[in-house]
């Protein structure tokens, strides 16, 4: 099963911004979605950001603002720029692409933002 590789999780302080990246192997193609989930300790993994194959960017409402989705054609990979953190942002994240047929995840990345 291919995997997708995430980076740039770590621990920053409130305020503080991280980028996340994460590279798609080229053999993944007709890709119709890029998202990014997060995990929060003890909770279900949400929805964070979300860039469709035409640029069309979604937003969950508690990112709105402060978060950036974006992806390279050329290098294949899908970021996420993350300003002014919470520590409510703390969680790990996970890559998603969506194809017509198929789902691929990374195995995630952690951030913590202390108080």
């Amino acid at each position: 099963q291919v995997q997708l590789a995430e980076s740039g999780g770590g621990l920053v302080q409130t305020g503080g911004s991280l980028r996340l990246s994460c590279a798609v192997p080229r053999s993944i193609f007709g890709i119709n979605a890029m998202k990014w989930y997060r995990q929060p300790p003890g909770k279900q993994r949400e929805l964070v950001a979300r860039v469709t194959d035409g640029g069309t960017t979604y937003y969950a409402d508690f990112v709105k603002g402060r978060f950036t989705i974006s992806r390279d054609n050329a290098r294949n990979t899908v970021y996420l720029q993350m300003n002014n953190l919470k520590p409510e942002d703390t969680a790990i994240y996970y890559c998603n692409v969506v194809t017509r047929y198929q789902n691929f995840w990374g195995q995630g990345t952690q951030v913590t933002v202390s108080s």
